[in-house]
């Protein structure tokens, strides 16, 4: 059943808003930091001994670092506190230091503000969810415009989170009192915010949408593939389309590729080493020389200097092979849309058709249309698009979307409307060639 929800209701003007009360510290104060093993098994059992739901949070040193492991772990429960546990300081094999807070974790259920976000470097750690709520996924399913954690505190509980070290080097030791204030109060009120985000998604008809949701996510370990995995990343270099030509290219890829070994070798960002500007300078450069290289922006720099035999080496290692990339990319799916209407003006109808209908629905039910079907998933569904004559339309539909993992409720809400969508269109193509066409 689709609630019927205006978008007024979904998120009233921010202007009916209170100011919120200023929440500058943790209740009980900032709480020690549990580094050794047996203050991090002292903090298990403190949690255990609590009861409810966990808040749980990690901070990484993204920008700094060029692993995505947790640096800080927050853990809030009711009757427990918050704990703050540093795993990367204790001198022992995490999985073995951490194992008593990943088995009191594994009694229930966390609460987490973004949780793809930590899942990954929790897991790494041995510690994963047998039960998840998500207070920012649950906001954009009740069709908040903003889903930070400060503005929904702000909007549902009244109160205003001081922030400000999100985007710091979690990896520093020591951390200044300030950050672990930051970092106590990011659990502070997950637990109070999951219950008033819970009504309001009862009172929407949404429990059972953010149920799947939520468990879609959780299971994120037999979807998430690394970073590290994905081929071609080098082609996400910054300014990547300044460099025209094969030759070029495989410039950009021996630098990267260098680049990014000796970032995870000092576990150092990799824009920290070498910036993509400077690699797409050399690469349009391409310099022969040491002194040809270090008359390049950055190149000239003092730590630059000292790794100028490396990266020539790696240009002329870029120049003797006898397979460079290819200027285009590989197809891995459907072409950029803004192409379809030259290759297949068929596609780029029935995308229009089924943009438009899901921006309907997304309005009629109060939830972003990216959260509704993924719109990789509808690209490939419109470009793809070719029913049998004899098939239900709406079973093709739900078919493809079910291949890629939408879930229940969203093929019911969605199957229709684009089997609707994508059939006028079919129609409409007919109906224009039979008009153009001999008569």
């Amino acid at each position: 059943m689709c609630p019927d929800l205006s978008p007024a209701e979904a998120d009233p003007p921010d202007s009916t808003e209170p100011e919120p009360t200023p929440l500058l510290r943790p209740a009980h104060g900032i709480p020690e930091l549990s580094v050794t093993a047996s203050q991090i098994e002292d903090a298990a059992e403190r949690l255990d001994r609590g009861s409810g739901p966990f808040a749980v949070d990690a901070e990484r040193a993204s920008g700094f670092r060029y692993s995505n492991r947790a640096y800080l772990i927050q853990i809030r429960r009711a009757g427990a506190g918050t704990v703050l546990i540093d795993p990367v300081s204790h001198g022992g094999d995490p999985l073995t230091v951490l194992r008593p807070v990943a088995e009191v974790l594994d009694t229930g259920e966390w609460i987490l503000h973004s949780a793809d976000q930590d899942l990954p470097c929790l897991a790494e750690v041995g510690m994963r969810p047998p039960a998840l709520y998500d207070t920012e996924l649950a906001g954009r399913l009740a069709g908040f415009d903003r889903v930070n954690l400060a503005t929904m505190a702000q909007r549902l509980l009244g109160l205003g989170l001081a922030k400000g070290h999100g985007a710091a080097d979690w990896s520093k030791r020591p951390l200044p009192p300030a950050w672990l204030n930051y970092a106590a109060l990011d659990v502070e009120l997950l637990i109070e915010l999951r219950a008033a985000i819970s009504e309001v998604l009862a009172a929407q008809g949404k429990t059972n949408w953010a149920a799947e949701e939520f468990e879609h996510l959780r299971s994120f370990e037999t979807r998430w593939v690394p970073a590290t995995a994905r081929p071609d990343r080098w082609r996400r270099t910054s300014g990547i389309h300044k460099v025209r030509n094969p030759r070029g290219l495989a410039a950009v890829r021996e630098l990267w590729t260098t680049r990014d070994r000796m970032a995870e070798r000092r576990d150092i960002a990799p824009r920290r080493i070498l910036p993509d500007s400077a690699i797409i300078d050399a690469a349009v450069a391409d310099p022969k020389s040491i002194e040809d290289l270090v008359s390049l922006p950055v190149f000239g720099g003092r730590n630059q200097r000292r790794n100028a035999a490396t990266w020539l080496a790696a240009l002329e290692t870029a120049r003797q092979n006898s397979q460079p990339p290819e200027v285009a990319e590989p197809a891995t799916g459907p072409p950029p849309p803004a192409r379809w209407g030259r290759r297949k003006p068929e596609a780029a109808a029935r995308l229009e058709a089924a943009r438009a209908a899901l921006a309907a629905v997304s309005e009629q039910v109060g939830v972003p249309t990216e959260n509704l079907v993924t719109p990789d998933l509808v690209r490939r569904l419109c470009w793809d698009w070719a029913p049998d004559s004899a098939g239900d339309p709406v079973k093709i539909v739900d078919e493809f979307l079910r291949a890629g993992q939408a879930r229940d409720w969203q093929r019911e809400l969605v199957c229709p409307i684009l089997a609707t969508a994508l059939t006028r269109a079919l129609d409409a193509a007919a109906d224009n060639d039979g008009e153009n066409g001999p008569g």
